[in-house]
Order: C-alpha cells, then sequence, then structure tokens
C-alpha cells in the first residue's frame, strides 16, 4: 500500500502536471510548426532553389527479382543518400527562419525595455511627519547636547 500511495503522491506534484501540460502543447504546437514549414516556408523557397528535390537520388546496391512460380519476389536495396541530403538541407532552412523568428522576437523585447527604461521614474513618496513624541525626544537631545 506504500509503493501506491508514493507513487500517487508523485504523480500528482505539480511539476509532473506541468510537464505534461508542456507535451500537450509541444505536439500541439509542433503540428503548427509542420504546417508553417511544409505550406508557407518551403513552397516559395522551393520555387527560388528551381524545385530541387534531392529525396530520389540513391545507388542500387542489389537489384530487385520479380517473383516467379518458384521464387519469391526480393525488394530492390537502394542506399538512399539523397533522402538524406533532402532532410538536411529542409533542416538548415528551417533553422534559419528559427533564427530570424528568435531574432526579431529578441528586437522587440529590447524595444521594449527601452521604452521601459525611458518613462520617468515615480517620485519617491515624502516623508511621513514625526509624531509628537518623536519631535519632543528630538527637542530633550538637542537641549541636552547645548549643555554639554
Amino acid at each position: 500500500m506504500g509503493f501506491l500511495k508514493e507513487f500517487k503522491q508523485f504523480a500528482m506534484k505539480g511539476n509532473v502536471m506541468d510537464m505534461a501540460v508542456g507535451v500537450i502543447i509541444g505536439g500541439a504546437f509542433g503540428k503548427i510548426v509542420t504546417s508553417l514549414v511544409n505550406d508557407v516556408l518551403m513552397p516559395p523557397i522551393g520555387v527560388l532553389m528551381g524545385g530541387t528535390d534531392f529525396s530520389n537520388l540513391g545507388i542500387v546496391i542489389k537489384k530487385g527479382v520479380e517473383a516467379t512460380e518458384t521464387t519469391p519476389a526480393v525488394a530492390e536495396v537502394v542506399w538512399k543518400y539523397g533522402a538524406f541530403i533532402q532532410q538536411v538541407v529542409d533542416f538548415i532552412i528551417l533553422a534559419f527562419c528559427v533564427f530570424m523568428l528568435v531574432k526579431v522576437m529578441n528586437h522587440l523585447t529590447n524595444l521594449r525595455k527601452k521604452e521601459e527604461e525611458a518613462a520617468p521614474a515615480p517620485a519617491p513618496a515624502p516623508a511621513p511627519e514625526p509624531s509628537k513624541e518623536e519631535v519632543l525626544l528630538t527637542e530633550i537631545r538637542d537641549l541636552l547636547k547645548e549643555k554639554k
């Protein structure tokens, strides 16, 4: 029974719940990023690159064999280096776009900080008036200093 209670306490901790929310939101945000890349960024970049697609490049290592009555079909073995090159190119394009996005966000944040710094600071509140007791004690102190 102690093990189940300990597990329940662990599972209900705030950081576990925060992580779960982060994973869910991250998964949903991943779809937005995928759509941004595939539907918004890549089409114009593909036009600029002349529609270059490396994913079909490859070297046939072993030819495929069609099935006959006595032997089963054997699939062709291809070293698809072009798919790897395409993924690297896609990554570089995506990394550059994210870099530019972060750069713009940092610039906007810096502008906001400069505006906040340029705003005049509020005037300090005036010191409160001393109480009657404090005034009386101050007068007594000053009189004692004069007698010395």
